[in-house]
């Protein structure tokens, strides 16, 4: 390998498999890390590594060192090949988990119940259980043991080798007692004692290793559940763009699938098609929504050699365009980029019980076997020795902790799903507690993000009525959004609207006709001096005013004489006012951020209450992610809330992102959270259900944790029955569920009007 190879860097993506914990990301993360010139940042949650390494390192070496760590890895597939793929509700993985969830929840059932109930326990009852347990232990916590033993190769454990070997021993110890010891015979009870009782060998254990396994492997599934779900936003993102476009070749006009399109192809787009690529407008007018992608509301118009991006919809004329840039070059696919950039670059969350059981797990190893030989160094019974260790592996078993996360997000999200707030899994709620900074989108956030008209001004002599008799009858034939509301408002109050002749569109002023013998204007009010028509003092004053707060102004007029003027704007969402109110409540700092001009950003801001230096306006999708991370890298903890494809990669940039659920595909799954009745006040609630969620998920570890340390030197010293042991693990399982429940009384503000 020659230094000039070395000298270039490159960034490789691998997709590893195999990791049951954050620990298991950190173990691969430092396998990578001591190859020379590498530097990897290895994700859980999406179960991806990026390494930045020397361009002369073989690929082929850092799969060999993330299998050296005990794990696999792969080259990942494209993203157009992530995106053709079928969207599954369960992957294989998660499927096998829920699988092996169930049928250990319905064997393991009477195995606890005819454990526990000593009233129950009729003659061999023994042999009943053992022969529920056994498939139980052994397949059902099969995925613990098999990470057991591959940590174990390694010479590392975790949570996963705890789990398996109170499994095991308890298991094992069953079986000697059946078989070797007292348990077996006839008309064998469980009587409940405080201490180990000299006949230890005649108790047996199976409804512990039965109950670790169900509770671990429901905490396992709802985990792999959440993972799942890394990559829907690309899939979104992919999913918006055309799938077919009519070519231009020798006159002909050829339908061919959109990634055939070269550089230099012209390809037609009728009104209401998606634009197949970016390009550059060769023949033809029409307006342009660009919403999905700038967030600006009104439709902008564009004409030969204008440039144009693809996934836009042509609302208008026929235009003729030609490819500028196809594939990944493409604005959408620049997007798309942003969106895996941002995600990947999340912090990792690493859960306190994975952090902890780096010390937790060997300590309680230790402790297990220093019990058995203090035991037998005094000279005690084996029985009793091996019970006591038996107790602390027991005891130690990380029951309650496999239950702290998951039944507190369940009874949370659950309660948030009553008034449609989603919470996509635990690592989002982490962000909440310090989030400081709310940056807002306007369009579709705050406003509705469609055109309606919010005020008519007649002229002197004329009425509401005669205004939008003129502009409804002029703006009917047009596909315009401004044409469309006004002409909606006009047939809601009149009725019908008349059929005008010589319907002309002005490109970039307005529309004409003529309406009987007269004829009628409506446009910008430069249409109206073209035509010699004088705007008089008082609607001039009315434009001038309406135009400074950021709204759009059609001067309609009939003849000579202008006869009023249409107001249309981006009206505010019902709520938005008291939604901002709520966040400054809540500590947090509220900011307008919109492709919009400065004007009407700052009309909205004073609206809902937002001071005009928490405004920023003009801004382009790859701008937007800019400002959040300029936000946070001023020490702010941001949260975005956003609706379009626009603010994908901002909603996956922030520390958390909430995405409006009336808004886009890819909005809602590079969110965080999702509000899925539009109403900007859920934000308010999602936080603090956040907040109080994990919460609750804290305490419930800490209690688990508490138990532990509590009960191991109690389990140590013998003066614990396994039996007891095992009622308090399942006492220390009720107390955080009935903790979690409490959850279900939270209460949403967006509900009480």
């Amino acid at each position: 390998m020659t230094g000039t190879a070395l000298s270039t860097t490159q960034e490789t993506e691998l997709a590893i498999g195999g990791m049951t914990c954050a620990s298991c990301a950190t173990r691969v993360e430092r396998k990578l890390n001591k190859l020379d010139g590498v530097t990897a940042t290895v994700n859980f949650a999406t179960e991806q590594a990026r390494i930045e390494h020397p361009g002369g390192v073989e690929l082929d070496r850092l799969v060999d060192a993330v299998e050296a760590a005990g794990y696999s890895a792969t080259l990942p597939r494209s993203a157009e090949e992530a995106g053709q793929e079928p969207d599954t509700a369960e992957d294989p993985r998660t499927a096998s988990l829920r699988h092996r969830f169930v049928v250990s929840a319905i064997l393991g059932a009477p195995v606890i119940a005819l454990s526990m109930v000593p009233a129950w326990q009729f003659t061999y009852w023994q042999w009943l259980v053992l022969t529920l347990a056994s498939p139980v232990v052994v397949w059902g916590a099969w995925p613990f043991h098999r990470a057991t033993a591959a940590n174990l190769r390694h010479g590392s454990t975790t949570m996963d080798t705890l789990v398996s070997m109170g499994v095991t021993v308890a298991y094992l110890w069953s079986l000697y007692a059946l078989f070797l010891g007292a348990a077996g015979r006839a008309g064998m009870t469980h009587e409940f004692s405080l201490v180990p009782r000299p006949t230890s060998n005649a108790d047996i254990y199976l409804e512990v290793a039965v109950g670790v396994t169900v509770f671990l492997l429901l905490g396992r599934w709802l985990e792999e559940r959440a993972k799942r779900r890394a990559g829907a936003a690309l899939r979104a993102l992919l999913e918006l763009g055309a799938s077919e476009v009519t070519v231009l070749r020798d006159g002909r006009e050829e339908r061919i699938a959109v990634d055939q399109l070269r550089v230099g192809d012209e390809f037609l787009v009728r009104p209401g098609e998606k634009i197949a690529t970016d390009g550059t407008v060769l023949r033809g007018s029409s307006a342009v929504d660009r919403s999905m992608l700038t967030g600006e509301s009104v439709p902008v118009e564009v004409a030969e050699g204008d440039e144009v991006t693809g996934a836009t919809i042509n609302t208008g004329g026929r235009l003729v365009v030609r490819a500028t840039r196809v594939g990944s070059d493409t604005e959408l696919a620049r997007m798309t980029k942003l969106v895996t950039e941002a995600q990947s670059g999340k912090a990792r969350v690493q859960r306190l019980a994975d952090r902890i059981s780096a010390v937790f797990v060997p300590v309680v190893l230790a402790i297990a076997a220093l019990t058995v030989v203090g035991w037998s160094l005094t000279g005690r019974p084996v029985e009793l020795a091996v019970t006591a260790a038996v107790t602390v592996l027991v005891v130690a078993c990380p029951c309650a902790l496999g239950l702290a996360t998951p039944t507190a997000l369940l009874a949370g999200t659950g309660r948030g799903a009553q008034f449609g707030l989603l919470v996509k899994g635990p690592e989002v709620l982490e962000s909440t507690r310090r989030v400081d900074t709310v940056v807002l989108d306007k369009t579709g956030t705050v406003t509705t993000g469609r055109m309606s008209v919010v005020e008519v001004v007649p002229g002197a002599g004329r009425t509401r009525e005669d205004v939008l008799r003129v502009a409804g009858a002029l703006e009917a034939p047009s596909e315009h959004p401004i044409a469309r509301s006004i002409a909606v408002t006009a047939r809601s109050e009149l009725g019908d609207v008349a059929e005008v002749e010589d319907f002309r569109n002005v490109e970039g002023l307005g529309v004409s006709g003529r309406l009987g013998t007269e004829t009628a204007l409506a446009g910008r009010a430069s249409l109206l001096e073209q035509h010699s028509v004088e705007m008089p003092p008082e609607l001039e004053r009315e434009r001038e005013r309406a135009e400074a707060a950021g709204r759009t102004v059609v001067a309609v007029a009939r003849g000579e004489a202008a006869v009023g003027l249409v107001v249309v704007a981006d009206g505010l969402k019902p709520g938005s006012v008291e939604a901002v109110r709520r966040l400054r409540d809540l500590g947090l700092r509220p900011m307008l951020l919109t492709g919009d001009n400065t004007t009407v950003a700052a009309a909205v801001a004073g609206e809902v209450g937002i001071d005009s230096t928490d405004v920023i306006a003009g801004v382009l999708p790859d701008r937007k992610i800019e400002v959040v991370r300029e936000l946070r890298s001023q020490g702010r903890t941001v949260a975005m809330v956003g609706d379009g494809i626009n603010d994908a990669p901002a909603l996956a940039a922030a520390d958390l992102g909430l995405a409006i659920g009336t808004g886009t595909d890819v909005a809602i799954e590079a969110g965080d959270i999702t509000l899925v009745r539009g109403d900007l006040r859920a934000a308010g609630d999602a936080i603090r259900l956040s907040r109080r969620t994990l919460g609750t998920i804290k305490g419930n570890l800490f209690w688990a944790f508490a138990y532990n340390v509590a009960a191991l030197p109690i389990a140590a010293a013998g003066l614990l029955n396994p039996m007891l042991a095992g009622a308090a693990m399942a006492f220390s399982s009720v107390f955080v569920v009935t903790n979690s429940l409490r959850l279900r009384r939270f209460r949403a503000t967006s509900d009480d009007g």
